[in-house]
C-alpha cells in the first residue's frame, strides 16, 4: 500500500492486478461498498485480484460484496466459490454457485456445495458449465419446436369452438401427427452439438 501511494496517477492507472492481504479486509466496511472495496473489486475487470491469507469470515465478506446490488454501488455479479475445508463452507453456501473438491473436500463443504468436483480438477468446472449450457440450449430448441408444431394443431379446435367451423383434424389424426412426425425431431434436437459461441455469452 505504501508503494501504491508513492506512485504517480499515470503509474497507478497502468497497474492491472492487485493482491490484498486478508488482515486488511477487517478495516473495510463489512456491510456496504467503500473506497477500499471499490478499488479492489475494480481490478477483477482487468488482469485479476487476489486475496491472500483470508479467514472464513473474510471469505464470506468477499462473496457478499461481489453480490451487492448496483443501485447500492456494488458490482452485483454472479459469484462462484471453490473450497475444500470446513472453513470454506460459509462462503460456498453464500455464493450463487458453490463448488467443492470431491476427494480433498470435507463432508461439511460437500453438503453445502452445489457442484462437487469428483476428480478435484478445476478444468472440470469449465466442462460442467459447457455441458449445462448445451443442455439448456437444446431444451429451449425442443420446447420451441414443440410449441410451434402444437399451435397449428390446437388452432382448429379454437376456431371450431368460437365459429362452429367443422374440424379439419380429428383427435386421432392429431395424435398420429404428434407421435409419427413431431416426436422424432423434438428428440433429435436434444442431441444437437454445441454452438461455437456457447462459452462467450
Amino acid at each position: 500500500e505504501r508503494v501504491l501511494n508513492s506512485l504517480k496517477t499515470e503509474e497507478k492507472d497502468s497497474i492491472s492486478a492487485m493482491a490484498v492481504e486478508g488482515s486488511r479486509i477487517s478495516k473495510w466496511n463489512p456491510k456496504a461498498m467503500d473506497s477500499n472495496w471499490t478499488k479492489a473489486l475494480g481490478y477483477c475487470w482487468k488482469e485479476g485480484l487476489v486475496y491472500e491469507r483470508t479467514s472464513q469470515t473474510k471469505k464470506l465478506l468477499i462473496v457478499q460484496h461481489f453480490k451487492i446490488k448496483e443501485s447500492e454501488g456494488g458490482p452485483e455479479k454472479i459469484v462462484a466459490v471453490t473450497g475444500d475445508g470446513a472453513n470454506d463452507a460459509q462462503a460456498v453456501t453464500a455464493a450463487d454457485i458453490g463448488i467443492c473438491m470431491g476427494i480433498a473436500g470435507t463432508e461439511v463443504t460437500r453438503d453445502a456445495a452445489d457442484m462437487v468436483l469428483m476428480n478435484d480438477n478445476f478444468a472440470s468446472i469449465v466442462d460442467g458449465v459447457l455441458e449445462g449450457r448445451l443442455i439448456f440450449d437444446n431444451l429451449k430448441k425442443s420446447i420451441a419446436y414443440t410449441l410451434s408444431s402444437n399451435i397449428p394443431e390446437i388452432s382448429p379446435f379454437i376456431v371450431f369452438i368460437l365459429l362452429r367451423v367443422p374440424l379439419p383434424l380429428t383427435t386421432v389424426l392429431i395424435l398420429c401427427v404428434d407421435l409419427g412426425t413431431d416426436m422424432v425431431p423434438a428428440i433429435s434436437l436434444a442431441y444437437e452439438t454445441k454452438e461455437k459461441d456457447i462459452m462467450m455469452r
